[in-house]
């Protein structure tokens, strides 16, 4: 994620903001400039400073305090590009559930923010499309029995999503329970995604058979799959072939799974650079090594620029941690076919993107050099 300045006093600003704290200034977001822009009002309209040419108005979600997009005046929409979405949400009548949804919607806007930056195609479902992309944001639900739980998932373009994963202790409860290494409402989102571009750059166009060469056969029954890992776990050895114990249940999980780390890896890679982040080091045996030039990682040309940003940054990471008296911030090994694995996900986005760009206008925009310095409900 990059680092934005107010147009209007020049402090940094961060995505989720929506006041500059050092001017008053409003902030907006606005896709079609991939920019978090200081606003004025120009009478029922926004203009960004950034460009005042253009007007906008908040999406219809801000009345909640649940999103800091703009809609351009001209596109006939109440809703953002990531709100749009939305087909149900909880009862926002209940405060839990309001607090819940407003952190779930900041973490769907990072992802949105990941697949405009590459220009890939999120179709909204209608029924003309009953396999777009849509979001079904859900509590669990009393019953005379008990408790009718939400199980996260990804059906057909329907991502679902339990929103108790919104509260830290239950979300930490079910990473303990699951033996997670981490868990995430951004990594929830990522993961479900690359279910629905299984569908839709896999299946849909035409890459089983590359696909599969790498991650297994897909017509492995999923649910005998599932249970069979529940029950006796991952193999010894599975970190030389896949990048987290849960993608050995399927090769569908393994796909998503290694999608979800493809697209951390590049946001934060872009973090790393917006902070002007350099790792002047590399390991003992590579002593005298310099770390690669900064460049924009969503606009790589080979997997091999992004591994070699990517491992010194995750090395000194948990470096950091470790002298801090905590557990390594990326536990995790890039292994040869892991390393396979992320190159073909990295083709699939270029190759979409490439395809898409005429379609758009969201790709390579908004890439700016690197920062040295920081001081309605649909």
């Amino acid at each position: 994620m990059k680092i934005f300045k107010c147009e209007a006093c020049g402090n940094a600003v961060h995505f989720e903001n929506t006041i500059c704290v050092r001017c008053d200034h409003r902030l907006g977001f606005a896709t079609d400039q991939c920019v978090l822009s200081a606003l004025e009002l120009d009478g029922d309209f926004w203009v960004t400073l950034s460009d005042p040419s253009r007007r906008y108005l908040f999406c219809a979600n801000e009345e909640f305090g649940a999103c800091n997009w703009l809609v351009a005046a001209d596109e006939g929409e109440a809703f953002c590009h990531s709100c749009r979405h939305n087909r149900t949400l909880p009862d926002l009548g209940v405060a839990a559930n309001l607090f819940a949804w407003r952190k779930i919607e900041l973490a769907k806007r990072r992802l949105f923010y990941s697949l405009l930056r590459w220009g890939l195609p999120t179709h909204e479902r209608d029924v003309e499309n009953s396999n777009g992309l849509a979001f079904d944001l859900l509590a669990d639900m009393p019953t005379a029995n008990g408790v009718a739980p939400v199980l996260t998932g990804h059906e057909n373009g329907l991502i679902t999503l339990n929103i108790a994963e919104a509260h830290d202790a239950e979300r930490e409860a079910r990473r303990l329970s699951m033996g997670e290494p981490y868990r995430t409402l951004l990594g929830h989102f990522r993961h479900e995604i690359g279910h629905y571009y299984w569908e839709l750059l896999v299946r849909d166009g035409g890459c089983v058979e590359q696909c599969r060469a790498l991650f297994g056969d897909e017509d492995e029954d999923y649910a005998q799959a599932l249970q069979r890992y529940y029950q006796s776990g991952p193999s010894i050895d599975w970190e030389l072939r896949f990048i987290s114990a849960y993608a050995t249940s399927h090769p569908w999980e393994d796909f998503a799974e290694t999608w979800a780390h493809y697209t951390h890896m590049v946001d934060a890679l872009e973090t790393a650079r917006a902070f002007g982040l350099a790792i002047g080091f590399a390991l003992p045996e590579q002593t005298g090594a310099s770390a690669p030039a900064p460049f924009d990682p969503y606009c790589a040309g080979d997997i091999d620029d992004l591994i070699a940003a990517w491992v010194p940054v995750t090395v000194a990471l948990n470096g950091l941690n470790r002298s801090l008296g905590q557990p390594d911030i990326y536990p995790f090994v890039l292994s040869n076919t892991v390393i396979e694995k992320l190159n073909f996900i990295h083709h699939l986005i270029r190759d979409a993107r490439s395809s898409n760009d005429a379609k758009t206008g969201f790709a390579n925009i908004g890439e700016s050099e690197p920062g040295t310095s920081l001081q309605g409900q649909r």
